[in-house]
């Protein structure tokens, strides 16, 4: 693969954009894949590039901030540099200006972009007081990553920043430690007896910048027998030198310098508000060293309060100065948080997690193609499942409304003869699994097969609003789609009248876009689908529903999802739709958990007898020709609640 590297900031000048670009490179030079930089000049290139072309372009210091160079390069001549090298995929590195013109170039090369957001440049803006700025910054990133094929954020906070800005297409990519250079190993008696003989040492590595809030730690000034350290070097150090007069500022560290300084600390505090990941925290987690930080942001993922370290309210300087002196007084508890802290990175190498980091750049790869389809016919672009976004409510009265995907056709497994399962059961018992048992949780399907939007609209809307549901969810539209006259307007207006109708009752609602088996002759529908689940992402977004974006998952149409009829779904496809619906809804680990079902459920399809064209194709046509439908006189399997245990067996029916 070739892969191209648009960089914000580069060396000579190190921070964590700087230093992930660098990790990067390594893995991807390892694995034998071409990369290229482009990124700002402004010094000796110091370091191993590990075989990477470089293109460095003139930059301009950034007044308030001259370590920060800032590229004003136009999108034509990125599109020349990039469509010399051929990239099979761009990556933007914490983009802002240099990314925004890199995106353009990679839309006019047709190359997908990956944005990887590492910068809270909004945040910064209002840290250092440039009025009107911050909300911008905020338009200016949301409409970046909006128009990058995938963005990557480095933790479930960024993630629902993001989210917020209406940012879609996001995973969550954090960042890998060196767990060589930042080891309990490295702590040394003698740097300690040099810097600090005697003392508890409570250390701070990182920029010193605004943004960074340093000065909140006089709060520690005066704890018994403690010494501040601060690593690091920028603009506020003059500043920070005369408002913390009894710490030590060691400079800018590196290597095994760095290494060894973080290791011998007691404690590690970090007082930032803003920080997307906190990599200087998982490096002190990786040297053993128990973290103080501010329960906002990043840290949050990375610190477990009351086992490796402590989160405090943010702003609240007084709780900061207790959580240090907790520790800084208890040195049996530093060492027990210190353990802990040593075991939590373990799997956190930046060989795992580049490795998932190409995984990204293959996705974006098949979803460019994608994209550009859409945009042919004035459709929007599919979005994945966003995890970790959101709170998952408790929900306990699920509905599901849909046709034969929905009631389960063709899903037989671990089912009694003449009986089907299907997604929605299986995501009922999902979220039973997940309750807190306080409350039953109650489930009804009120789908039948070939039932249409405006079968859903007249006969199963109504029933589902008089059971009072907190979850409906709606998979409608597939048999209205394969007619000869089909108006995808009309359509829309009508399942968004239904989708407000249920909104309108405080549910929320799970609205599924339809999608097709990847078979030459489903392209004939391919238009209409497509215009409708743009429709459908519309709806969406208008009403506040949560939205299971199939477009945005080829998996989908693999044919060994569905079954030999070639219209419905298989019992592994079943599952696939399941597990992703409760991505979408919040379930824990929905990802794992799919992954097993499908190791322990794998050979449970029916081998079907008899020829596709007598068994499915011929019935069908002689429906049609007659006006009849299969769903004729079928009823809804659980046209009202069963109860739903944690374990997913079924009791008996139910009152509303």
């Amino acid at each position: 693969m070739r892969v191209a590297l648009l960089a914000e900031s580069f060396l000579p000048h190190m921070n964590g954009v700087t230093g992930s670009v660098l990790h990067v490179l390594r893995h991807l030079a390892a694995q034998g894949h071409e990369t290229l930089v482009i990124a700002p000049r402004s010094g000796e290139l110091t370091g191993d590039l590990h075989g990477a072309r470089t293109e460095l372009l003139r930059s301009v210091p950034l007044p308030s901030y001259p370590e920060v160079r800032v590229v004003f390069a136009r999108a034509a001549r990125l599109a020349a540099i990039l469509d010399r090298f051929a990239p099979d995929v761009v990556h933007l590195a914490s983009p802002f200006v240099l990314g925004w013109q890199g995106v353009a170039a990679a839309d006019s090369l047709r190359v997908p972009a990956v944005a990887v957001y590492q910068t809270d440049v909004a945040a910064y803006a209002e840290k250092y007081g440039v009025p009107g700025a911050a909300p911008l910054a905020a338009r200016h990133i949301a409409r970046l990553h909006r128009r990058a094929t995938l963005t990557l954020a480095p933790s479930t906070a960024s993630l629902r920043q993001l989210g917020d800005l209406g940012v879609d297409r996001l995973r969550r990519w954090g960042r890998g430690v060196d767990t060589a250079q930042f080891s309990p190993e490295r702590r040394s008696d003698a740097w300690r007896a040099r810097v600090a003989p005697g003392e508890t040492v409570i250390g701070y590595v990182g920029r010193l910048a605004p943004e960074k809030q340093v000065e909140d730690l006089a709060a520690l000034a005066g704890l018994p027998g403690t010494r501040l350290v601060i690593v690091g070097d920028g603009p506020s150090r003059p500043l920070l030198e005369r408002a913390l007069p009894h710490a030590v500022f060691t400079g800018h560290l590196r290597g095994a310098e760095l290494g060894e300084a973080l290791a011998s600390f007691d404690v590690f505090v970090h007082p930032g508000e803003t920080e997307t990941f906190g990599q200087t925290i998982q490096e002190a987690l990786a040297s053993g060293v128990p973290v103080v930080a501010t329960g906002v942001g990043g840290p949050v993922d990375l610190v477990r309060s009351s086992v490796d370290g402590w989160l405090y309210r943010p702003g609240d300087l007084e709780e900061l100065r207790a959580r240090v002196a907790d520790l800084a007084g208890d040195a049996g508890k530093r060492r027990a948080f210190a353990e802990a802290a040593h075991a939590s990175v373990r799997d956190r190498s930046w060989d795992a997690v580049c490795r998932r980091l190409v995984e990204h750049y293959d996705e974006a790869r098949m979803l460019r193609p994608i994209d550009d389809a859409l945009r042919q016919r004035a459709a929007t672009r599919p979005s994945a499942p966003v995890r970790e976004l959101r709170a998952r409510p408790r929900w306990t009265r699920y509905v599901a409304l849909g046709d034969s995907l929905t009631e389960g056709l063709c899903d037989t497994s671990r089912m009694p003869h003449g009986q089907h399962r299907g997604w929605a059961d299986r995501l009922a018992q999902l979220l039973a699994h997940e309750g807190t048992g306080a409350e039953p949780f109650r489930y009804a399907n009120l789908a039948v097969r070939s039932r249409r939007v405006r079968d859903l609209t007249a006969e199963q809307l109504p029933r589902a609003v008089a059971l009072r549901p907190d979850l409906v969810s709606i998979l409608i539209g597939a048999n209205d789609l394969v007619g000869r006259r089909v108006n995808v307007a009309l359509l829309a207006r009508e399942l968004e009248a239904a989708v407000r109708t249920v909104r309108a009752t405080g549910a929320d609602v799970l609205l599924v876009t339809p999608f097709l088996p990847r078979r030459r002759a489903a392209a004939l529908f391919a238009r209409p689908f497509a215009a409708f689940a743009s429709e459908v992402r519309r709806i969406a977004e208008s009403t506040g529903a949560l939205l299971l974006d199939l477009e945005a998952l080829p998996r989908i149409g693999d044919l060994d999802l569905w079954a030999d009829d070639k219209v419905h779904l298989r019992s592994r496809g079943h599952r696939f739709l399941a597990y992703r619906a409760a991505e979408v809804l919040g379930v824990p680990d929905a990802e794992a958990l799919g992954g097993l079902d499908e190791a322990l459920h794998a050979d449970d399809d029916p081998v079907m007898t008899g020829t596709w064209l007598r068994r499915d194709a011929l019935p069908w046509v002689w429906r049609r020709l007659r006006g009849r439908t299969a769903g004729d006189g079928v009823a809804a399997k659980h046209s009202g609640y069963v109860v739903i245990r944690g374990r997913g067996d079924v009791r008996a029916p139910v009152a509303p």
